[in-house]
């Protein structure tokens, strides 16, 4: 079991900024930008690489939010960042889908 499954049963606390039935969205417990929230699938998926065909109105859904809590966060008028890692070489440190939504500073490119 993941730390994510645990935030979604509530086992572990989390500073959650939004829920509905499909996902949760929730603070960064280590920020890289004065905004950093994790948007995740409640529906335990691996990564983007176990994704299926009938996941695509979930992953509309979850572009939708990240849309949505950036706005509710004041942060889409100055523009942000979406990341999603998947797997070991791309970073990818926890196995469930999550989106890290980043703003509040200048973001350089390329990453690192």
């Amino acid at each position: 079991m993941t730390i994510f499954k645990k935030i979604i049963d509530g086992e572990i606390p989390a500073d959650i900024v939004y829920e509905d039935e499909q996902c949760l969205a929730f603070r960064d417990v280590s920020p890289q930008a004065p905004t950093h929230v994790l948007v995740i699938p409640k529906k335990e998926i691996v990564s983007i690489e176990q994704l299926a065909e009938e996941d695509a109105p979930l992953l509309g859904h979850l572009w939708l939010v990240i849309r949505n809590v950036a706005r509710e966060l004041g942060v889409a008028e100055d523009g942000y960042r979406v990341v999603v890692n998947c797997g070991r070489d791309g970073g990818q440190e926890v196995g469930h889908l999550h989106f890290h939504l980043l703003a509040g500073r200048k973001l350089e490119w390329p990453p690192g």
